[in-house]
């Protein structure tokens, strides 16, 4: 079965990349979820603890617009993290695109890895 995923490539500003993380792992993502969304992997780069990705899947093209717009739309993303990931962010990139969803669970097992640059 094909799917859609969204990737988001976050260049965060300089030395906000662990508390970037921080709000995503402990409010962002499960307000994610809490609506529905499928948060597959978000995480820090390997090569730039400022260089963050979220991916996130869904089952097709129209699903991405409407269920983006009316989490965008809530009031408990307005008034929670909203702002403090905003902040952070100097610039982002978004790729759409199909996969199967094999691919996405293989993407999905890796899960959120915490490293220090001694590890890399």
């Amino acid at each position: 079965m094909t799917m859609v995923i969204e990737i988001l490539l976050y260049k965060l500003k300089p030395q906000t990349g662990d508390a970037f993380h921080a709000l995503m792992r402990n409010v962002s993502v499960p307000l994610h979820r809490q609506h529905g969304l499928d948060v597959v992997w978000h995480g820090q780069s390997l090569h730039d603890r400022d260089g963050y990705g979220l991916v996130r899947a869904f089952a097709d093209l129209p699903t991405i617009e409407s269920t983006l717009a009316a989490f965008y739309a809530s009031s408990a993303w307005r008034s929670g993290p909203r702002e403090d990931i905003i902040d952070r962010i100097e610039t982002s990139t978004r790729l759409v695109m199909p996969m199967q969803a094999a691919a996405i669970e293989a993407i999905r097992q890796q899960g959120v890895l915490s490293w220090s640059a001694e590890d890399v």
